[in-house]
């Protein structure tokens, strides 16, 4: 009989979660089916109602939202300012945070540095958007990809060295001093014996700010200002203006430029589990 109790309770148990599972996934998945079938509605029918389905499957928006935004000419400047910034991010800050982790002890200026990247944690970049402006200005690198590159790598190096500080403090020290001990230099000892360890959180910051400088907007707002070096983002601002709003096309364009995040994250999926894996079981 306590057994039956039990197992009727398991049950209850397992349903009420799946039921909170679903309510969840519905709150989640609410806003992309607003986003889909509003890409595939007239301006008509998008005033009718929002969460009705389209009368009949039109691509129209998409086709107009790519002539409207000169697509591919924005996917380039997009992957230009995007994938370089990521692999700045991680080259400097693994070796900036490798040189926190093992000198904070010993030198007091790496201290310092760590808590100045915590500290700049705090800032909002609204602070920062009228100096940013002038000086780059002043420097010739507005309307500059190259700056941009420049500006989303300073921006994020303070975070993903936070991250990178606190597992390099977890790998032990006795591989790094047997290959001084074979004659291995300071760099080849980052770079053979202590970067490849860090799989797991290098991961984690790639796919990080791939995701996070792939979707600013901000930054992109007030350096890119031509039309030849305008991202995605700031492409899909243009379609709300003060008068007249496109939402087929807003919409259209925003899950175009969803695309090629997804297909990253599907090919870099295995690389992350591979990475979280290894973290796992590393001593």
């Amino acid at each position: 009989m306590r057994r039956r109790k039990y197992t009727q309770r398991k049950q209850i148990k397992r349903g009420l979660w799946c039921l909170l599972t679903l309510f969840v996934m519905c709150v989640f998945f609410y806003p992309i089916y607003t986003a889909v079938i509003t890409s595939l509605k007239t301006n008509q029918e998008i005033s009718r109602s929002v969460t009705a389905l389209p009368q009949r499957l039109g691509f129209e928006n998409y086709r107009d939202a790519m002539e409207r935004s000169d697509f591919m000419r924005s996917l380039i400047n997009t992957c230009i300012v995007t994938f370089p910034s990521v692999a700045l991010i991680v080259l400097c800050s693994s070796m900036g945070a490798y040189s926190i982790a093992r000198n904070a002890k010993q030198y007091r200026m790496f201290g310092w540095l760590d808590r100045i990247y915590l500290s700049s944690l705090m800032l909002p970049f609204q602070i920062m958007m009228v100096p940013i402006y002038k000086i780059y200005k002043t420097l010739g690198l507005q309307n500059s990809l190259f700056g941009m590159v420049l500006i989303l790598t300073g921006t994020s190096i303070a975070y993903a060295t936070f991250m990178y500080v606190g597992f390099i403090k977890s790998v032990p020290r006795e591989m790094e001093e047997a290959a001084e001990m074979d004659g291995c230099g300071p760099y080849k000892v980052f770079f053979q014996i202590v970067l490849p360890l860090l799989k797991p959180v290098t991961a984690t910051v790639a796919a990080l700010h791939v995701l996070w400088l792939w979707n600013d907007f901000n930054i992109a707002l007030i350096i890119l200002q031509k039309e030849q070096v305008r991202t995605l983002t700031v492409k899909q601002f243009y379609f709300f203006s003060q008068y007249t709003t496109e939402y087929g096309m807003a919409f259209a364009s925003a899950i175009l430029c969803m695309i090629p995040v997804l297909v990253f994250f599907l090919f870099a999926q295995k690389y992350l589990i591979e990475g979280v894996s290894a973290g796992a079981v590393k001593n």
